[in-house]
C-alpha cells in the first residue's frame, strides 16, 4: 500500500494533539518534566509515542484497532514504558510509549502504517516525525 500524502490540516491536527501515557502528558514543542523523570528512571535516551490505530489516518473499527495495538505491543519486545491516548479535536487514538533507538521506533511506526510518531528524549521538547523518513539523531541511540 502506498503511503498517502499528509494534508496541511492533518499536520496541524498532529501539532494540536495532547499525547498522554500513564498520567504524563506532552505536546509537540513542549518539554515535560514528568516525562523526563519516566525516561531517566528507565535509563532511556529516546522513546516514541506510537499507535497502530487507524493506519494512514483511515478510521478502522475499534476491535481491529485494539488487535493491531496488541500486535504493536508484541513487536515492541518488552520496551513499552506506558500506554495512553492521543487526543485531538473530536477524536482519540490509543498509543504506546516505546523506548529505543529512534530508527527502530520509526520502523515500527512504518510497519503499522502510520504517518507520524512523536519522539521524546530527556530534557528535550517532544517533536513530531512526519513521513517517517530515516532520522539522524544528535546523540547516539
Amino acid at each position: 500500500m502506498r503511503r498517502p500524502q499528509l494534508s496541511p490540516a492533518l499536520r496541524a491536527a498532529y501539532a494540536r494533539t495532547d499525547y498522554e501515557a500513564g498520567g504524563i502528558a506532552t505536546r509537540i514543542g513542549r518539554r515535560s518534566a514528568d516525562l523526563d523523570v519516566l525516561l531517566r528512571r528507565h535509563r532511556v535516551r529516546h522513546a516514541g509515542f506510537v499507535t497502530a490505530w487507524n493506519p494512514f489516518s483511515r478510521p478502522m473499527p475499534r476491535g481491529w484497532n485494539e488487535r493491531m495495538l496488541g500486535k504493536l505491543r508484541e513487536a515492541a519486545r518488552g520496551r513499552v514504558l506506558g500506554e495512553g491516548w492521543g487526543r485531538g479535536r473530536g477524536w482519540a487514538e490509543r498509543h504506546l510509549v516505546i523506548a529505543g533507538d529512534p530508527r527502530w521506533i520509526a520502523h515500527l511506526a512504518r510497519r503499522f502504517r502510520q504517518h507520524a510518531l512523536v519522539m521524546v528524549a530527556p530534557g528535550q521538547p517532544a517533536r513530531i516525525v512526519l513521513g517517517l523518513r530515516p532520522m539522524v539523531t544528535s546523540a547516539p541511540p
